[in-house]
């Protein structure tokens, strides 16, 4: 009996632990930053493989080619039936594909596996154990099996080098392929890429398998009405003994794949010249030997060439105004043909082209690639914000960049399944995001041309979201408060990382139009605050002045006191206002805790919130909407609410390298409390009716918003309850720009707690869509951190660092890239790349000496 009892105490024990494990699951998880990845956190990586605005495919955690959107539109959930496979001589159990286990997700639930999963390679032998890292832009993956005598490795990269805009925006990918003999005696062995053709869209024109050296080419040519059909894919090594198979066994239901495979086990290299028509896929072979102890590489390029589409976004302008100023820099040659055509179709005329210029330079797009991903990870910041930084450049690559035919960069906000999700640059969305502008600053400043040319009219009323093919846009919505003040900001901020004045006297006649427009609009009365209903990222109306978009004002004003100065404007009537929009947020909108909104909906030139409701997608106002609007005022505003938005404008003055407009310990004390009120470490019993899957659950995440001392309305703004990671990157960089380190790490490592790859993709932070652009926030942390900034204009080099000690962080400037080391006391700089003039060094504070060299 003694005996029984002591087992039922244990059993109770246990059981209470494992329950109190469970509830507190999510405290207890322990997270490593810039790991490898194994077992079930494979699930769902998959790591962009592309150039920006080119089009990408992704390599997953196990090595298989998933996302093919190389179309100009995504393609989530294409899978390409493409795969790697080795074929050991004289093994049983010898031919396997070079990839890991399938993931269970696609077992079931995933796309068409309730089918059977038809048209996959995941039926076939593969690798037992593998494992995942990444180096951005290189991802590697490592398998090993019982079976094969070979270790291999799988190295997937593709060319992204700071500042080189064009060898970055280059549509291509690399797989290299490194095998280990680890038995005893040689290892004879033959290599194959096979793929089916997925280029493949219609049998109106021809689609085949074409011949490259040492490769093959899937092709679709286009029919006489739909251009954008035409597609090719070339699949090639750099090695001379490569064999072509250039047809796969035609036959139906899945001969092809079958007999591909046969020949995989098989050991045989087949040798099929091209077919005019109708080839499934082709193969490559490369047999090779390696003694034991040593190593063999494969290289494998991949290069796309799409030259068309029948992507047209956007009402054409209509009048005079709608047109606005033309702009005097000179893109291409000044066409705009109907539909979208990526900015490589400019470069290459035809796939051969591309080919040649991909295997020519191969070795020097990868060095200085290795350049880049050397400096980065040079860096002894806390592990998190490396990984948050690194993580999210895969945007860069994905289909939300685009670039158009003249060179001019067009973005979505994210990616659909297979579409753009939310066109046109959108302003609001990308006032966030941060790489750009200092890895590829040429870029960055075609969109200011684009937003203050193009899409502003003759009275400065700029349309959010760009045309595509970038053109004149009908003037027939809201301008975006947020995006349009945002800019101004950036305009400072770009002129001071490129140092050119000529340009900012360029812009400075459309930037001026731009900021009498808003005062005019939104601050008629000229208090220094947006007391009209102005429009803003959470795709609705503020009605009164609010923390987020006054502090946008107040730092766009003091950005264009700045600017105007520089080139003896006269400013006096932005310094005015300057003054009065300070004293307005920190007297009016300050609670004595942190920014709120001034609700006010009467006695103003708009029209009342039920007439504007017309002119707005998705914003009516029902008879019970009515009742509340008398009851509580206009629907989807916040308020007494702590918004974690809510000073956005002074991180923006601290990102572009200005000194932020409003009182430090009042904002120093709003961000503080979005820490204390609106993080959450576990979301089990908050209550999202909007779109939970950002987080939920036992998950952590920072609230757009919280209520803390009540006053919540019934319907709060559209996405009042939801987390998203842009915001909780933009606050952790501005808690930590004011001190409070660890408060913003604490921020950072929920935000990537989350994707681990088990549940959610490490590489993909998702909003209204994959890949989304507001997540390239995370770059200001760097900033933050270390407060290394160079500005062109002076050619300063500012060090003022959150850190105790000494550090190295990366630095990339118009020019080049390179390091920031400070030792003892010590700044040291490394350019690793192109040139950094530096004149001085200013390290917190005061002028000091530097060292400079060059790598």
């Amino acid at each position: 009996m003694k005996k029984l009892a002591l087992s039922v105490l244990l059993l109770c024990i246990a059981s209470s632990l494992f329950f109190a494990c469970k509830k507190n699951e999510s405290a207890v998880f322990k997270r490593t930053y810039e790991t490898s990845y194994g077992g079930d956190n494979l699930n769902r990586i998959a790591f962009p493989i592309g150039g920006i605005g080119g089009g990408m495919f992704c390599i997953e955690g196990t090595g298989a080619i998933s996302n093919m959107s190389v179309r100009h539109q995504p393609d989530v959930f294409m899978e390409p039936c493409m795969f790697a496979a080795i074929h050991v001589k004289g093994k049983e159990n010898g031919s396997k594909v070079l990839e890991g286990p399938v993931p269970d997700r696609k077992k079931f639930g995933d796309r068409e596996s309730a089918l059977g999963g038809p048209l996959t390679t995941w039926g076939l032998p593969r690798f037992d154990d593998v494992t995942f890292s990444s180096k951005f832009p290189f991802a590697t993956i490592n398998l090993k099996d019982k079976d094969v005598p070979l270790d291999v490795q799988i190295k997937g990269w593709s060319p992204f080098i700071p500042t080189d805009n064009d060898n970055s925006s280059l549509p291509v990918g690399a797989l290299e392929y490194t095998f280990t003999n680890t038995a005893s005696e040689d290892v004879e062995a033959i290599f194959s890429y096979n793929s089916r053709n997925f280029m493949k869209k219609t049998d109106e024109a021809v689609n085949t398998v074409k011949s490259t050296k040492n490769g093959f080419i899937l092709t679709q040519e286009a029919p006489a009405d739909k251009p954008h059909l035409q597609g090719e894919f070339a699949i090639y090594t750099d090695d001379d003994n490569t064999k072509v198979n250039h047809c796969w066994f035609r036959g139906g239901w899945w001969d092809p794949l079958t007999m591909a495979w046969n020949a995989v086990a098989d050991g045989a290299i087949l040798t099929n010249e091209p077919v005019e028509k109708n080839a499934p896929g082709g193969s490559l072979y490369v047999p090779f030997k390696v003694k034991a102890g040593e190593t063999k590489t494969i290289r494998l390029h991949m290069a796309w060439y799409v030259p068309k589409s029948n992507i047209n976004i956007g009402t054409d302008a209509v009048t005079d105004s709608d047109k606005g100023t033309a702009c005097p820099v000179n893109y291409g040659d000044g066409t705009t043909p109907k539909y979208y055509e990526p900015w490589y179709s400019t470069r290459f005329k035809n796939i051969g082209e591309l080919t040649s210029y991909w295997a020519t330079n191969y070795n020097d797009l990868k060095s200085k690639s290795e350049l880049f991903t050397k400096a980065f990870y040079s860096s002894s910041l806390p592990a998190e914000v490396v990984e948050a930084v690194s993580a999210n450049l895969s945007i860069l690559k994905s289909p939300t960049v685009m670039r158009q035919h003249d060179g001019r960069l067009w973005n979505y906000e994210g990616c659909g399944d297979t579409w753009g999700s939310c066109h046109g640059s959108c302003t609001h969305v990308w006032n966030y995001a941060q790489a750009i502008p200092h890895l590829f600053p040429a870029l960055e400043r075609s969109l200011r041309e684009t937003e203050f040319y193009v899409s502003q009219d003759k009275s400065g009323h700029q349309m959010f979201r760009t045309n595509i093919p970038i053109r004149p846009v009908k003037h027939d919505f809201h301008s975006a408060s947020d995006g349009q003040l945002g800019g101004i900001i950036k305009m400072y901020r770009d002129w001071r990382i490129s140092g050119n004045t000529d340009w900012l006297k360029m812009m400075y006649r459309q930037v001026k139009q731009s900021i009498d427009y808003c005062i005019n609009i939104w601050d008629p009365r000229k208090t220094g605050a947006l007391e009209e209903p102005h429009h803003n990222t959470y795709d609705i109306e503020f009605w009164g002045p609010d923390g987020m978009c006054t502090s946008i004002y107040t730092s766009a004003l003091q950005s264009m006191v700045l600017m105007g100065k520089a080139l003896n404007e006269n400013v006096a009537e932005y310094e005015e206002l300057l003054t009065k929009s300070k004293v307005y947020m920190e007297t009016k909108l300050y609670d004595g805790e942190y920014f709120i909104q001034d609700i006010r909906w009467k006695d103003l030139k708009s029209p009342d919130p039920v007439a504007l409701s017309l002119s707005n997608w998705n914003s009516d106002y029902s008879a019970e909407a009515r009742t509340l609007l008398e009851k509580e005022g206009p629907k989807y505003q916040y308020g007494k609410g702590c918004l974690s938005d809510g000073i956005l404008g002074c991180w923006m003055a601290l990102a572009a390298g200005m000194e932020e407009p409003i009182d430090k310990e009042k904002v120093k004390s709003h961000l503080v409390s979005i820490h204390k009120y609106n993080l959450k470490k576990d979301l089990r019993d908050h209550a999202n009716p909007q779109r939970p899957t950002f987080a939920l659950g036992n998950e952590g995440g920072l609230l757009l918003c919280t209520w803390p001392k009540g006053g919540k309305l019934s319907i709060p703004f559209v996405y009042s309850d939801e987390v998203w990671t842009g915001i909780e990157y933009q606050v952790a960089a501005h808690l930590i720009f004011e001190g409070e380190v660890e408060k913003g790490l604490e921020i950072v490592r929920t935000c990537r707690d989350r994707y681990t790859g088990k549940v959610r993709n490490p590489y993909n932070e998702y909003e209204c869509g994959a890949w989304y652009a507001r997540a390239l926030s995370s770059y200001s942390l760097l900033q933050a951190l270390t407060g290394v900034r160079y500005d062109a204009v002076d050619k300063t080099l500012y060090i003022d660092s959150k850190i105790d000690g000494d550090f190295t962080t990366f630095l990339s400037t118009d020019k080049g890239f390179g390091t920031v080391e400070v030792k003892g006391g010590k700044p040291v700089i490394a350019i690793y790349y192109g040139s950094i003039d530096i004149k001085l060094c200013n390290l917190s504070g005061k002028e000091i000496a530097f060292e400079s060299k060059s790598i």
